[in-house]
């Protein structure tokens, strides 16, 4: 049968040639041991050196992704594997590869008081390349949580002690029911400070020879900001929650070094970029810090 791209075609070199959105099962393991199946988006490329060739072989991409990936579990080693096929039936007509995934994982979290549990999805991309250099692997997840703005904070407290001077004058004696009685009613908190659903992007690039470790790099963030959003809730869940965001007040500022700290003493990770956004309750606009691994 003819097949055209193999004719002779006067062009210059592509930069990627290739296939985006296929829909593919993949098996991972993300961190705990447990080997899972996901659904998968899948961006297959290679670049085209060859000005003489009209284009590439992209069944070729498309039957080495189900023949690589569909049985066995992903990994570095899968993925590399997997490009060095897609060079391998390319001879001659590229030197570099590049494969893109993104699915979902479900991870189970706990309440934080309670005996309950829920499931929480992260988006999970994971990008390889293959070329002169070598060979890259990066990991990319968006994490949510809930910022509570210090400055807010503080006004708040004023407001409050402010009012508690009105209620109690400074020449009056003070009675401990009274005062417990006040703290606990709406006049002991006339003031709350502002928070707001927040999303840190994290995108770090895998140390050669690491682990691929979802969960892993999901857990160290987490920790880090100390107020990530809940699953299961009951009244005990929702009131430690308030008590963490109490003791995690912080600017989008904060939340940034946060976690660069932590992500800057993990080995397994050669490098790093992340994007924190506080959706602001206050302003229309949103809050934003960026930060990087410290050279």
């Amino acid at each position: 049968m003819p097949d055209v791209a193999t004719q002779p075609y006067l062009g210059g070199p592509l930069d990627w040639v290739g296939m985006a959105g296929i829909d593919a099962p993949v098996r991972i393991d993300a961190g705990d041991g447990d080997i899972q199946q996901v659904h998968a988006r899948l961006d297959a490329f290679v670049n085209l050196v060859r000005t003489d060739r009209r284009g590439i072989h992209m069944s070729r991409l498309y039957l080495l992704i189900d023949e690589h990936l569909g049985a066995t579990a992903l990994s570095p080693f899968t993925l590399e594997r997997l490009l060095r096929a897609f060079l391998h039936s390319h001879q001659e007509l590229a030197d570099r590869a590049r494969i893109r995934l993104r699915f979902d994982q479900l991870l189970p979290r706990k309440a934080l008081r309670s005996d309950y549990y829920g499931w929480r999805s992260y988006p999970v991309t994971l990008e390889a390349t293959l070329g002169h250099e070598g060979f890259e692997l990066s990991l990319a997840t968006d994490i949510t949580y809930s910022s509570t703005c210090p400055a807010s904070a503080a006004l708040s407290r004023q407001l409050i002690q402010q009012h508690f001077a009105q209620d109690f004058p400074a020449h009056e004696p003070l009675q401990h029911d009274d005062v417990f009685a006040w703290l606990g009613s709406e006049q002991g908190i006339v003031a709350t400070p502002h928070a707001q659903r927040s999303v840190a992007h994290v995108s770090a690039r895998i140390a050669h020879g690491a682990p691929l470790d979802v969960i892993s790099l999901i857990d160290q963030v987490e920790a880090a900001l100390g107020t990530p959003v809940q699953t299961a809730v009951k009244r005990e869940d929702e009131q430690a929650f308030a008590l963490a965001n109490g003791a995690n007040l912080m600017f989008c500022e904060d939340a940034a070094r946060r976690i660069q700290r932590v992500l800057d003493a993990d080995d397994r990770l050669a490098d790093f970029h992340v994007r924190l956004e506080h959706q602001e309750s206050l302003h229309a606009h949103d809050a934003v810090a960026y930060a990087s691994k410290r050279r």
